[in-house]
């Protein structure tokens, strides 16, 4: 009897365990990044804190097509600039 009433415990807490665990990962899936604002860019790359972002303070995809992006060469991206950057292309998740 103790077997069997173990074995009912030990099955029923690995279903709880995955249904747990496949819940967490869909919700972490519908919880979906915001693109960063230019105030957040600033608090988080503005290294000198002089309020621009240059080519030497970013990375990502704004550092691989910063020509693109400071459309009046100065050598800083502007909150204009930012807002009219062309948008990251999304990388294609392989599909299981």
């Amino acid at each position: 009897m103790k077997s069997s009433t173990l074995k009912v415990v030990l099955v029923f807490g690995i279903a709880l365990f995955m249904s747990s665990s496949a819940f967490a990962q869909s919700k972490d899936r519908q919880e979906r990044k915001e693109p960063p604002t230019y105030a957040q860019l600033l608090k988080e790359m503005d290294k000198n804190e002089d309020g621009k972002l240059s080519e030497d303070e970013i990375k990502g995809p704004l550092k691989d097509d910063f020509a693109k992006i400071d459309t009046d060469e100065d050598g800083f991206i502007s909150e204009e600039e930012f807002k009219n950057a062309p948008k990251p292309e999304r990388k294609e998740r392989k599909r299981d």
